[in-house]
C-alpha cells in the first residue's frame, strides 16, 4: 500500500509516516518512480508504535521494544536483553505511576460531576 493509504487506515500523518521510517522503526520499498510502498502488516506496525508514543515512550526506546514484541506470526524476532529489560521495568514503574495520577485526577472530576448534578437537581 501507498503512503496515503497507510495514513488513511492508521490516521498517522504521511509526514510522520516518513519520520517512523527515519528512525528505523517502520521499513519501505519503492516502486521504480520512487514511491514509497508498504506492506499489510504496516498497519499493525503503525499502530503499535503509536500506542508506544502515547504511552510516552521515546523514538530510541521504541527502536530498541519492536523486535521484542510480537509479530504477525505470534513470535518475537529477538528477545529483550538484560539492560533493555531493566530499561523496561523502569519504563513500566513510570506508567504505574502516571495511571494511578490519572486515576486520582478522574476522582477529582467525578467528585465535581457529581456536586454540579446535585445542585442542578436542586434547583
Amino acid at each position: 500500500m501507498r503512503i496515503g493509504e497507510l495514513s488513511d487506515l492508521t490516521g498517522v500523518s504521511p509526514r510522520s509516516l516518513r519520520y517512523y521510517e527515519e528512525q528505523g522503526l517502520l521499513v519501505s520499498t519503492r516502486t521504480s518512480g520512487g514511491q514509497r510502498v508498504y506492506p499489510d502488516s504496516a498497519v499493525d506496525r503503525v499502530n503499535r508504535i503509536q500506542a508506544l508514543y502515547q504511552a510516552g515512550l521515546n523514538s530510541s526506546t521504541i527502536y530498541e521494544i519492536l523486535p521484542c514484541m510480537r509479530d504477525s506470526d505470534g513470535y518475537p524476532s529477538e528477545i529483550a536483553d538484560e539492560q533493555l529489560t531493566k530499561d523496561l521495568h523502569r519504563e513500566r514503574d513510570r506508567i504505574l505511576q502516571q495511571i494511578a495520577a490519572q486515576k486520582e485526577t478522574l476522582k477529582a472530576l467525578d467528585q465535581v460531576i457529581r456536586n454540579a448534578d446535585l445542585d442542578r437537581t436542586k434547583q
